[in-house]
Order: C-alpha cells, then sequence, then structure tokens
C-alpha cells in the first residue's frame, strides 16, 4: 500500500466515522423535538447556529490548515464533535433551545473542520492525476453521502431503541475509534511553507468566486425543502418516525453511490470535465422540484410523488455536487488548496444556512410546495452563477472550461 493511499483510507475513514455521527445527530434533534411539542420554524432555528459558525469555520479553518496541517484540523473537528454529542446527554429538562444550539454551533464547527480537513487533504495526496482527483473526491464525497444517509436511520432507530441521551453516547464512542485513527496521519499536512496570511482567506480567483456563489444557491436548494420541510411533511401524511429515517437514510445513501459513480457515468465525453458540465446539470435540475410541485398541485397521491421526485432530484444533483467537488480542486493550486477549499466550503454552509431557515418558515407559512418553488429558484440562480463562470475561463488565458 502506498503512503498517498494509506493516508487517503485514513482520511476517509474518520470522516466516514464523523458522517455517521453527523447525519445521526440530525435526525435525532428533528425528530426528538418535533416529538417534544416544537414547531417546524422552531426546529430549524435550532440548526441556526450549527450553520452560522459553520460558515465562519470554512473561513479561519482554510486559513487555520494551512498553517497547522490538515491533520491537526482533522483532529480539532473530531474532538469538538464528541463534546457536542456529550453536551446532547443531559436529561430532557435541561436541553433547552439555548443550550441545543449552543451543541450544535460547536458541531457545526467540527463538522466543517473535519469536512474541509478530508477534501483539502484529497487534493494533497491524490497527486496530479486529474483522472485520479475525480476519482478520489467522487469517492470521499458520494460514500460520506451514503453514510449519512445510514445516520439518518442509525438516529432514528437509536431514538426508538436508546432514546436521545444513549443515541448521543453512542455515536460519541463511534468518534473516538477515528479520532485515533487520524494520529497517525503526516505532521503538517497541507501545511503552506509560507505562513498564510489571515488576507488570503478570500479567494482571488475569479473562477473560485463564480462557484462558491452557485454551491451556495445549490445547496440552499437542497436544504429549503430537505432539512425540515420534508421529514415533518412526511410525519404530518401518516408516515412513521422510523419510516421517515428509513427513507431519507435510503435516499441519502442512493445519493451516495450515484455521486461515486460520477467519473463512471461521465466517462467517454468528448470534453474533459469543467464548467460547462456543471451548467448543463444545473439546467436538468431546475425541473425536478417543478416536477414534484405539478405532482402534488394536481393531487396525484402525495407518498408517490414526493417518493419518485425525490429519487430524481437525487439522482441530478449527486451529479452536480461531485462536479462542484472536483472543480474546486482543480481550479485550486496544492499550495492554496485548503484556503481555497474553505473560502468554497463557507459558501456551501451559507446555502445551508439559507435553505435551513427558509425550510422551516416557508413550510410553515406557505406549506410544502413553496418551499419547492423557491428551490426552483434558487437554481436557477446557481445556473446563472455557473455559466457566468464557464463565461470567464473561455476569455481567460486558462481556457479549462
Amino acid at each position: 500500500m502506498t503512503a498517498a493511499l494509506r493516508n487517503y483510507l485514513i482520511i476517509t475513514g474518520n470522516y466516514w466515522a464523523f458522517t455517521i455521527t453527523d447525519g445521526a445527530i440530525r435526525m435525532l434533534v428533528v425528530l426528538h423535538f418535533y416529538q417534544m411539542g416544537y414547531s417546524p420554524f422552531a426546529i430549524a432555528m435550532l440548526f441556526v447556529f450549527y450553520e452560522v459558525f459553520g460558515i465562519v469555520t470554512n473561513f479561519v479553518g482554510g486559513w487555520l490548515g494551512a498553517r497547522i496541517g490538515l491533520n491537526r484540523t482533522m483532529q480539532m473537528g473530531t474532538a469538538l464533535q464528541i463534546a457536542a454529542l456529550l453536551m446532547l446527554t443531559v436529561p430532557n429538562p435541561l436541553l433547552t433551545v439555548g443550550y441545543v444550539m449552543a451543541a450544535q454551533a460547536l458541531s457545526g464547527i467540527a463538522k466543517d473542520l473535519n469536512k474541509m480537513s478530508a477534501k483539502a487533504g484529497v487534493k494533497l495526496v491524490a497527486g496530479a492525476s486529474d483522472e485520479q482527483l475525480f476519482t478520489w473526491v467522487a469517492w470521499i464525497t458520494g460514500s460520506k453521502n451514503a453514510l449519512k444517509g445510514i445516520g439518518f436511520f442509525v438516529g432514528a432507530a437509536l431514538l426508538s431503541i436508546i432514546g436521545f441521551q444513549g443515541a448521543n453516547l453512542a455515536l460519541a464512542l463511534l468518534l473516538v475509534v477515528g479520532f485515533t485513527a487520524t494520529l497517525t496521519l503526516p505532521s503538517g499536512l497541507g501545511a503552506m511553507k509560507v505562513k498564510a496570511k489571515f488576507s488570503g482567506l478570500f479567494a482571488q480567483e475569479p473562477a473560485i468566486n463564480w462557484l462558491a456563489a452557485a454551491r451556495l444557491f445549490l445547496f440552499g436548494a437542497r436544504d429549503v425543502w430537505f432539512v425540515v420541510a420534508l421529514p415533518v411533511y412526511l410525519v404530518s401524511i401518516g408516515w412513521d418516525f422510523e419510516w421517515v429515517g428509513a427513507y431519507l437514510a435510503l435516499w441519502v445513501v442512493g445519493y451516495g453511490i450515484v455521486q461515486a459513480s460520477a467519473p463512471a457515468l461521465l466517462r467517454g465525453r468528448k470534453r474533459p470535465i469543467g464548467a460547462h458540465t456543471a451548467l448543463l446539470w444545473s439546467l436538468i435540475l431546475i425541473a425536478t422540484p417543478l416536477l414534484i410541485w405539478a405532482g402534488l398541485v394536481a393531487d396525484f397521491e402525495p407518498g408517490w410523488v414526493v417518493t419518485l421526485g425525490l429519487a430524481i432530484f437525487g439522482a441530478v444533483f449527486a451529479i452536480n455536487s461531485a462536479v462542484h467537488s472536483y472543480l474546486i480542486l482543480n481550479y485550486s493550486s496544492m499550495d492554496k488548496a485548503a484556503m481555497n477549499v474553505g473560502f468554497y466550503y463557507a459558501a456551501n454552509a451559507g446555502g445551508r444556512l439559507l435553505g435551513t431557515i427558509l425550510s422551516g418558515y416557508a413550510y410553515q407559512t406557505i406549506g410544502f410546495e413553496g418551499c419547492l418553488l423557491i428551490s426552483a429558484g434558487f437554481i436557477v440562480l446557481a445556473a446563472g452563477f455557473t455559466y457566468g463562470m464557464s463565461r470567464h475561463l473561455r476569455t481567460s488565458v486558462n481556457p479549462a472550461y
């Protein structure tokens, strides 16, 4: 086993363990607090600090990783997630809104430190091969999302079997294993030879800025109906918690499989993967929430409309996301990989924050169908920014579009 493959497997393994806890804690909080009588908007607000601190963490985390090494930022993220899980093991009377928001803030910092470290780490261990980079980043991203889906199911199942507090304790113990494995990563992985300046947090390359803007609205389009509106809607039409958790788990697993398979699915194209690829799949994605909306308005059976529509949305979205994840690394130089990835995932977290808040508020005010229309509008904006990136690259001295 080469050193590069060994390091890739350690990074991926820790990311897998972390991802299971991330999916599980999301499902635990949504279902447990809905069961306690919280409104959809109140549940959405529990995740606000998770997303806000994720934005800040990505900005600062990329700079920090470039200074102290991605191995250290990954370890910091894993340790903080263990602390966040342990915070939620207190008795129910202590689980106030402010307390849970504080725990989610820690979890948001942890998640984005870990994510930034893993994605930028892949750039460093994959070497100069574009094909290997696309394959490895698609695999780590796709497998991560598949395991996040399993995390949804694990969270719902543990809630039913051992309760909220017991579930969080079990998840914390799982992460101890991942943390131990990261201690064997090379010291100073990804640290710049010349110490990174804080002013370098903001990406200077126009292509990175266009891609980050597209990423913000792409993930806002997903989360505006997926985070709070969808599980609450499914419960409202008669689904049990276990069925909701199992369905969302199955969806995210399928989404992850498609994402991991993106290099194979896109193989054989005459042109290499570039901005034009992201634009094409963004345009296709626009139709999917509109088709679900039309099916619900036409009063077709809602369970089937949502089930089939979400499957199509997930497949197209997965290819979009895989191409984005490759482009941010492909457009980044080795020495700026951590900082550019941090900037890019700050936009990703911004999209999740926007989508999460709107998911609860829009569902409560204009219903599930309204969330779908907002989603379609966000995808139009994402496609517009992707077109701007493609146009810039066509006219630049490096026409890698």
